[in-house]
């Protein structure tokens, strides 16, 4: 992949994770700003998602710990422990929401 594709998909990823944000029953605030997409949830918690162009990767901290996500047959999986992304923010998010909540693509 090169510069241009890494940046058209990381700020598409980015952008489906804030629609899901509004498509989510419950108060949360969320802020982008230059790669860095910044999710509060009632409790103060947070998870940043951020851009890593050099490593052409997508990084998420939560309270619990962090995920580097490289983008393998279509998807973005954590270089760790091979979840996929929006699996892993639908139950961390849970975890952190203190409810379910699901974060989706679409």
């Amino acid at each position: 992949m090169n510069d241009f594709e890494y940046d058209e998909l990381t700020d598409n990823t980015l952008l489906a994770v804030e629609e899901a944000i509004e498509r989510i029953d419950l108060d949360l605030d969320y802020e982008f700003h230059e790669g860095l997409l910044s999710i509060t949830f009632p409790d103060q918690s947070k998870i940043i998602i951020n851009k890593q162009p050099p490593l052409h990767q997508l990084w998420v901290a939560t309270k619990f710990n962090g995920h580097h996500f490289e983008w393998k047959d279509d998807k973005w999986i954590d270089n760790r422990t091979g979840a996929e992304f929006w699996q892993l923010l639908t139950e961390v998010g849970s975890q952190q929401a203190g409810t379910a909540i699901s974060f989706s693509a679409k």
